[in-house]
């Protein structure tokens, strides 16, 4: 479905309560499956969420995880350790076309049996379970994080733990940090020191209560609302100062376009600075790619140019989000560039009303377009992407007066 985006007026009022973080729900449904007497609080009502939860608890000889790029990632640890059980692991036409021979490979060192169906480094994937007792393995350290977390997910299943060695500069660290912090809450014994990460094996857990914290990927939005309003005040709820999440990070990034963050009551309020001077951004984000496609969008609102590096990992999502970008914006009169890992923004006055933003079968493409509608009419294409990690998106603009149709 296509959706036409607009409103009357900039000053936001509402409170919103974000379904639980993606990336924490898969991170921690993996982890039930290890140790059952886990109990899961506020996860995600995401397709990726559902889609990692029936894989883990179906029986069937092919699974089929569409466009779930970390279910793919994390699958592939948990079955490759699943002694007994086989399995082909694929997905949509996309997932095809996304890499998975780096995590096959460091996998194939512990002794895992994977072979391809198809394409060489690339799903799907028939995996054969085995008893893992090796326990060090190398993997290069600038490969999405997914790959390094499904490894540490599982190892403590195995006989051995594990022990990685991670060569090179390390990329997306707070997501690594992310799934140590999981594991520890388990009283999992951890470590990470220098380019090394280790699990040590546990048999079992003490029953637990996991509270998932709201997705701050998700909040991203919100704050690229409150940035283009003339005036705003967003309550969202369930969210902490000190949070696992690396996009938390958009408190800092946010401030610099005029958004006030406050913490109170497990809930976030999210205000306009109106005495804000908007100035270019230059912005490294190596451990927060899942958030470049707001802030440009919201560059180009606000007027203001911006230069972001840190961006490899985009070439390989739902889509390559980088060229996505150059193309939509251009659309809308943009004037940018992008390289391999890189985006440069120039600042700009006009934007063209009531463009047809292609999303790419991308969920963030949707999502991070959306704000614009408070400066122009816009239509999102597709709109029903949105499901893949926030299903209440267009429900929850409709609590802030846009008019959608």
């Amino acid at each position: 479905m296509n959706l036409l985006l607009q409103t009357t007026h900039s000053n936001l009022q509402a409170q919103i309560a974000v379904t639980g973080s993606k990336s924490e729900t898969n991170r921690l449904l993996l982890l039930k499956a290890l140790f059952p007497n886990i109990t899961l609080a506020n996860t995600s009502n995401s397709d990726d969420s559902e889609v990692m939860e029936k894989a883990l608890k179906g029986k069937e000889e092919i699974v089929d995880i569409h466009h779930a790029g970390t279910a793919m990632r994390f699958l592939t640890g948990f079955f490759a350790v699943n002694e007994g059980r086989e399995v082909v692991l694929t997905g949509s036409q996309r997932m095809t076309e996304r890499p998975i021979k780096v995590l096959v490979e460091a996998l194939e060192q512990l002794g895992a049996k994977i072979t391809y169906e198809k394409e060489v480094g690339y799903p799907p994937i028939r995996i054969k379970g085995q008893k893992i007792t090796t326990s060090k393995v190398n993997i290069p350290a600038n490969v999405s994080s997914q790959y390094i977390s499904a490894l540490m997910l599982v190892a403590p299943k195995l006989e051995n733990g594990i022990e990685i060695n991670l060569v090179g500069e390390i990329t997306s660290v707070p997501y690594i940090k992310m799934t140590l912090a999981l594991l520890n809450d388990l009283d999992v014994k951890t470590s990470f020191e220098g380019n090394v990460i280790k699990v040590f094996p546990k048999a079992t857990v003490e029953p637990k209560v996991m509270t998932v914290e709201s997705d701050w990927s998700s909040a991203s939005y919100f704050f690229s609302l409150v940035a283009l309003s003339d005036s705003a005040s967003i309550t969202l709820s369930s969210y902490k100062e000190n949070s696992l999440q690396g996009d938390s990070a958009l408190v800092e990034i946010y401030k610099q376009m005029g958004v006030v963050s406050r913490f109170e009551n497990n809930s976030l309020t999210l205000t306009k600075d109106t005495n804000f001077k908007p100035e270019t951004l230059n912005l490294e984000l190596n451990n927060t790619p899942d958030i470049a496609q707001t802030i440009v969008v919201t560059c180009l609102g606000l007027g203001i140019g911006c230069h972001l590096t840190g961006l490899h990992t985009l070439k390989i999502k739902e889509t390559d989000r980088l060229e996505a970008l150059r193309i939509e914006l251009t659309k809308l009169g943009a004037n940018i560039s992008v390289t391999n890992d890189s985006l440069t923004l120039i600042p700009t006055t006009g934007i063209n009303h009531n463009v047809k933003i292609a999303t790419y079968n991308d969920h963030r493409m949707a999502m991070a377009f959306a704000p614009l509608a408070l400066k122009v009419p816009i239509i999102i294409e597709n709109a029903e992407v949105v499901s893949k990690s926030y299903p209440d998106f267009w429900e929850d603009m409709k609590k802030l007066d846009f008019n959608i149709s």
